[in-house]
């Protein structure tokens, strides 16, 4: 019966006691960017970093409903610290946004200071993408539209690599024209999805989907599959792949980043990341990166650069999308501005 705990109905099963201190803790950690984690770990003890790292290497598949159960234990720990001001519902809020995000961290909030589950949408954000891949597979194509604007767009762009090449383009373009959501067919779509697991129906209006949610998914898509939508899309739209293809922000356009945002993004960069992704990259971008780096840093990525034996292309393009997802986490935080599509960000 030990594997019922990690089936539906292992919420009211799972209890915080039957899971580890170090397990505990390495959910927290995940659950952190990794300068936040990394600040934390400095105050450990070696002892203690090493059993919590080994957790945190044995975490690769944690249920949902353990990390809803730490993570649920840790803000009722939290409230009991009134004396120093930890126990309040904005303390909570606050630090949780910083850690996971708005609608993660609210989500939470909601769960602990209501007594609530998860709304069904926002259950899914919580879900692996392969596990919301098959929870919605077999829905109506319009449900599945709803699901992946909904989704944040790296989430969606997993979730549609999931699907058959045909399907990933008829979605793709439901996206991009698809602009606002009645409350009723939200609330509707709640239920639906609360039906496959646990929480509570909401019906609130949202405006979600169009081409910009369109062109942030392709982003984050794997560059074979963006480059076979985007070409599918042109048969079938033109129009529509010019307009996506207009707001999409790839590797190239950091040139049209300013010197202050490149410095910014090179602070958050790992070094092997860059120079593999520099490794693919034109001359007039790379000498926009060396300009930006002290003199000796500048000098030791061109030798490296040189020296570099030949690597595959899918290995650049894998680097280019990790610096690009540090760009966007910075552009989303209001630390630096992105080019090619700029006006969407005023």
């Amino acid at each position: 019966m030990a594997d019922d705990k990690d089936g539906e109905g292992a919420e009211n099963t799972l209890d915080i006691a039957d899971i580890p201190g170090e397990e505990r803790a390495a959910i927290l950690l995940l659950s952190l960017n990794e300068d936040d984690a990394a600040g934390i770990i400095r105050h450990l003890e070696p002892k203690q970093v090493q059993r919590v790292g080994s957790a945190m290497a044995r975490a690769a598949d944690l249920s949902q409903d353990k990390v809803s159960v730490v993570h649920r234990a840790f803000l009722e720990d939290i409230q009991k610290y009134t004396n120093i001001g930890m126990g309040s519902e904005d303390f909570m809020r606050n630090a949780l946004v910083a850690a996971l995000g708005e609608d993660k961290a609210n989500n939470l909030v909601d769960q602990i200071l209501l007594g609530t589950g998860s709304k069904g949408l926002d259950s899914l954000k919580w879900m692996d993408p392969r596990q919301v891949a098959s929870i919605i597979f077999n829905e109506h194509p319009q449900i599945q539209t709803i699901v992946l604007s909904y989704l944040d767009p790296d989430q969606s762009a997993e979730i549609l690599s999931a699907f058959a090449e045909r399907d990933r383009l008829q979605l793709v373009m439901r996206i991009a024209t698809l602009e606002e959501v009645q409350p009723s067919a939200l609330a509707e779509l709640n239920e639906i999805m609360e039906k496959q697991f646990a929480g509570q129906a909401g019906a609130q209006a949202a405006k979600i989907g169009g081409l910009k949610a369109a062109a942030e998914i392709m982003n984050y898509m794997d560059n074979n599959i963006e480059g076979i939508l985007m070409d599918q899309m042109r048969d079938q739209d033109e129009d529509m792949a010019t307009q996506i293809q207009d707001l999409m922000f790839v590797f190239e356009n950091l040139i049209e980043v300013d010197d202050s945002g490149i410095q910014k993004l090179l602070r958050d960069v790992p070094q092997d990341a860059l120079q593999r992704a520099l490794k693919g990259a034109d001359d007039a971008l790379r000498e926009k990166i060396f300009k930006n780096m002290s003199k000796r840093a500048a000098e030791m990525m061109r030798d490296d650069l040189e020296a570099m034996a030949p690597i595959k292309v899918s290995d650049v393009e894998a680097s280019q999308k990790e610096v690009l997802a540090v760009a966007r986490r910075l552009a989303d935080s209001g630390e630096i501005m992105l080019g090619g599509g700029a006006d969407e960000f005023l």
